[in-house]
């Protein structure tokens, strides 16, 4: 299964919140912000938190990329 967050980066770039600032207000742990980065699956939990803080959509923010 391949997900993409590069909806999340240009959400964070619209809201002028910087990558770091996201994961102090979402409590999310360097680690999963690593993950986010390699674009490797993250929990619901965060992705929750993340839709929150950001007053949005799972769809806003990830996007599934189907394995060919």
């Amino acid at each position: 299964m391949a997900v993409s967050y590069n909806k999340l980066w240009k959400r964070l770039i619209d809201e002028k919140m910087s990558a770091a600032e996201l994961r102090k207000a979402a409590d999310i742990s360097p680690n999963t912000m690593t993950k986010f980065h390699k674009e490797e699956l993250v929990s619901m939990d965060v992705l929750c938190r993340i839709c929150s803080i950001l007053h949005t959509d799972f769809g806003d923010i990830v996007e599934y990329i189907p394995e060919k």
